[in-house]
């Protein structure tokens, strides 16, 4: 179904309030319908448990995650209506974590957005990966890698680009 980019920003704008639920798939750890946004503010205690889900699990640094990358997470699960969990690959990756991926992976970018807290890779349990990435794609409102073979898409608040 069509998407208009436009059609992202008011779907954030007529809701009172934006909530995620995470399933981080290296830890295993969980939060259910934390609600980060409402009444025109985001929450710092829910940006802070969020922040801490999305660390590198490798060495428990955490990092301040864009607040619109949640807003493009929020946007795809309430465009699908899905009530299970996002399924988190990776948000949040140190310098040292990057540094390690790269030299095992092609894939992994140098200056990655993921050492920002600017990006991350997801998938939505009950929508086709294809699927998610062509609304995510229609938002037009950052980055979005599609990599099938290992099960993810990437989002990130960098640039309108694909890849």
């Amino acid at each position: 179904m069509p998407w208009p980019a436009w059609a992202s920003y008011r779907l954030l704008a007529e809701r009172p309030e934006r909530s995620l639920s995470l399933l981080n798939t290296h830890t295993g750890e969980k939060l259910c319908k934390v609600v980060y946004w409402q009444g025109g503010h985001y929450l710092e205690d829910s940006l802070r448990d969020i922040n801490y889900l999305l660390r590198d699990h490798r060495n428990d640094q955490v990092t301040r995650i864009d607040a619109n990358a949640l807003d493009m997470m929020f946007a795809l699960r309430e465009k699908f209506s899905v009530k299970q969990p996002l399924e988190i690959i990776s948000g949040y990756r140190s310098p040292e974590t990057n540094l390690m991926l790269q030299r095992s992976s092609s894939g992994v970018a140098k200056k990655s957005y993921h050492m920002l807290g600017q990006a991350i890779d997801l998938r939505l349990p009950g929508v086709p990966l294809k699927t998610l990435r062509q609304a995510a794609l229609q938002m037009r409102r950052g980055g979005v890698g599609y990599y099938p073979a290992s099960d993810f898409i990437h989002l990130d608040t960098g640039p309108v680009r694909s890849w």
